[in-house]
This record gives structure tokens, C-alpha cells and sequence, in this order.
């Protein structure tokens, strides 16, 4: 299969795929689906983890050499400012929207309607920061795919982990801003055209400079890191009772043991 098509399909899977699968928790009852993501949240972080410092980060370090070491440094703090930054502009979008109160207007009239303004506001927030998350996600995937093709799996693996349980929750929160069920399915399978987009963008880019894709590893690298550690992390430890722990625990051991037993099976 020409490369350009296993790009596209991998990106697919990562932004498309990931979504349907996620409606499989559509038919599981609200407490079990409390009780089973937290578990792929954890395998996800591990799975982030390891792709990044495992797999991309190596991959990085053996393309660009002792004499790129500096440049790689630089790719990784403009891959964590970039992620940093985007989130930053994402949380001031949605603290910001339809906060101001119509002149004349009583303030329990505007009270009501900007609840209501900003439960639609965050409903478009969610599509607009999953398009631009999944762009990315297949800028990641076509760097992968572009230094090696068992590490484009690799890293597939890692995106399509952690888009599960993102696409659970932004349909929670895209039914809770008032879209009906069938469209916040539809809209968050179609951010996932984002990252097909993203990937097609950064094959030709790259390849017609080369030269630089060591970089965009540890770019992408960095991408993963700060989702691990920002974005999932947290999370786990708002439960912190010892049972909760120790399965966190072994299930992100288990998320990096995947992706290190995928880059060693990619190497014999």
C-alpha cells in the first residue's frame, strides 16, 4: 500500500474511528461507563508516555544526531509551548463567551440567557479545540509514518488510545449544550476529518523537507508528553484511595509495556 494511504487510513483511525468507537458507551449504563474510562484514561497516559519517550524521542535523537541535539531541544519546548498555548486560548474562549451583560437588559434576564449562551458556546468550544487537537494528531501520525512505518503504527496506537475516552466525554459535554444525541455524534465524527486533513498537510510538507522531520518527531513527541502529563494525569489523581492507585499504577505500566513491546517486535 502506497504510503500516502496508510497515512490517511492511520489518521482516520485516529480521529474518525476513535470516535465511533467511543459510541459504544452510549449503550453502557452511566455507572458503569464512570467505572470503565478511568481505566483507559490510565492505559492512555502510559500508552502516551511510552510512544513519546520510547518510540518518537529515539527515533528523533538517532535522525538528527549529536549535532541536531540543540535543535532537538528547541522542537521540544515549541512542541510544549504550541500545546501549551492552545489550550491556554481554548479555556479563555470558554470563560470569556457571552460574559458581557446586554445594556439595559435586567440582570436575572442576563443571568438566564447567558447560561444558556455559554452551555452553547462550550458545546462549539469542544468542536473547534477537537478539530485543532485532531489536526495535530495527524501532523504526529504523518512524521511517524514518514521515518518509519512500524513506528507510524506506534503512534496510531498511542493517538487512537487517548482519543477514546477525549471522545466519550466531549459527547457528554455536546449533549449537555443542547445538541441532540444523533448530532453531537455526527459533529464529533466529523472533527475527525481534522486530522485526516492535518496529515495529508504534513506528509507533503515534510517530505519535501526532510531534513527537518527528526524535529517534527520531537515536536510530536513533546505533543504526547504534555497531553500525558497535563491533560491526563490530573485526572487520575483525583482518586487517590489505594485500590484506585495500584490499578492506575499497573495500567499505565501496561500502556508503556504495549508500546515497548511494539517498538522491540518494529526492530527484529
Amino acid at each position: 500500500m502506497p504510503l500516502l494511504l496508510w497515512v490517511i487510513v492511520c489518521a482516520a483511525l485516529g480521529g474518525i474511528a476513535s470516535a465511533a468507537f467511543a459510541v459504544a458507551f452510549l449503550w453502557v449504563s452511566e455507572a458503569q461507563s464512570a467505572r470503565i474510562l478511568p481505566h483507559f484514561v490510565s492505559f492512555a497516559t502510559g500508552a502516551l508516555l511510552g510512544a513519546a519517550l520510547l518510540a518518537l524521542l529515539p527515533e528523533a535523537i538517532e535522525g538528527a544526531g549529536v549535532a541536531g541535539a540543540h535543535g532537538l531541544g528547541v522542537a521540544l519546548v515549541a512542541g510544549l509551548g504550541v500545546f501549551f498555548v492552545i489550550e491556554k486560548l481554548v479555556l479563555w474562549w470558554h470563560t470569556h463567551a457571552h460574559e458581557s451583560p446586554v445594556e439595559g437588559q435586567p440582570p436575572h434576564i442576563h443571568a438566564a440567557h447567558a447560561h444558556t449562551h455559554r452551555e452553547r458556546a462550550s458545546g462549539v468550544l469542544v468542536l473547534v479545540g477537537d478539530s485543532i487537537h485532531n489536526a495535530l494528531d495527524g501532523v504526529l501520525i504523518a512524521a511517524a509514518f514518514l521515518n518509519d512505518v512500524s513506528l507510524g503504527f506506534v503512534t496510531t496506537f498511542a493517538v487512537a488510545a487517548h482519543e477514546i475516552p477525549h471522545r466519550v466525554g466531549d459527547f457528554a459535554l455536546l449533549v449537555h449544550a443542547g445538541f441532540s444525541r444523533q448530532r453531537a455524534l455526527i459533529l464529533n465524527l466529523a472533527t475527525g476529518l481534522a486530522s485526516v486533513l492535518g496529515a495529508i498537510v504534513a506528509f507533503f510538507a515534510l517530505r519535501r523537507a526532510i531534513g527537518a522531520l527528526p524535529y517534527a518527531l520531537a515536536f510530536a513527541a513533546a505533543g504526547f508528553l504534555y497531553i500525558a502529563v497535563a491533560g491526563l494525569i490530573p485526572g487520575l489523581h483525583r482518586s487517590s484511595d489505594p485500590r484506585t492507585s495500584t490499578i492506575q499504577v499497573v495500567l499505565v505500566a501496561l500502556g508503556i509495556g504495549t508500546i515497548a513491546a511494539a517498538e522491540a517486535l518494529s526492530r527484529q
